[in-house]
């Protein structure tokens, strides 16, 4: 009698609070649903190029993606999935913020002012703080990771940047996709190229094109 009333109790138990069913939720919530941006980089995103315009036009699904970012807790989030959580964070809102001024512009820096680059504006809603991107990038990002190929991942939609990918970073292939991005950028001959033993960058400054030799602190 005691072992049916047992059995009875945890059958009860499974059928009204479903212990399983929260797992699977806990689990669920470790991983993020880049869907909807996926489709906005496959659609407007071609090798350098960004085609804001039409971006513009479904500025309404940039908007739902970043909603999602925002009610995403980032503690609750792997090593990988977090990073790729940034680094989609900081390209994501660095296309809002172009949009948020597109077609009236030429340059992202039109966006700042004297004092204040737009880098420098707090736009990222992030775990029910409002930050800016350059708090993502130089106090998240190369600090708490402290690799260097996310130099070659995020985009500050100025021309001497690494190009946009037509694809959100991924924890299930962040290694890969970090590799890509940073051979396509230094095996780049348009970007990059050597000078006897000096690795040079090419950088594109006010519209004119400069070479500069690429410094450790990069990767620092």
């Amino acid at each position: 009698m005691k072992t049916q009333s047992y059995i009875l109790f945890i059958l009860s138990f499974f059928i009204l609070f479903d212990p399983m069913g929260l797992m699977s939720q806990g689990l669920a919530a470790t991983t993020i649903d880049h869907s909807t941006y996926a489709a906005l980089l496959m659609k407007y995103v071609d090798q350098d190029h960004v085609d804001y315009r039409s971006f513009k036009k479904e500025e309404a699904k940039l908007d739902q993606y970043l909603k999602v970012l925002e009610k995403t807790t980032t503690k609750n989030l792997s090593r990988d999935e977090q990073l790729a959580f940034y680094v989609n964070a900081y390209n994501a809102w660095t296309i809002k913020l172009i949009l948020s001024g597109y077609p009236g512009i030429k340059s992202i820096k039109e966006l700042g002012s004297f004092i204040k680059s737009p880098w420098q504006k707090k736009i990222c809603r992030i775990d029910e703080d409002v930050i800016t991107l350059d708090h993502i990038e130089h106090n998240i990002l190369r600090p708490r990771f402290k690799d260097p190929r996310v130099h070659f991942a995020i985009n500050c939609a100025a021309l001497s940047c690494p190009p946009l990918r037509s694809e959100p970073c991924l924890g299930s292939a962040l290694d890969r996709q970090l590799d890509d991005a940073a051979s396509g950028f230094i095996n780049n001959p348009k970007r990059n190229y050597l000078s006897g033993i000096h690795f040079m960058s090419v950088k594109y400054l006010n519209g004119s094109r400069k070479t500069s030799t690429m410094m450790s602190s990069l990767f620092s």
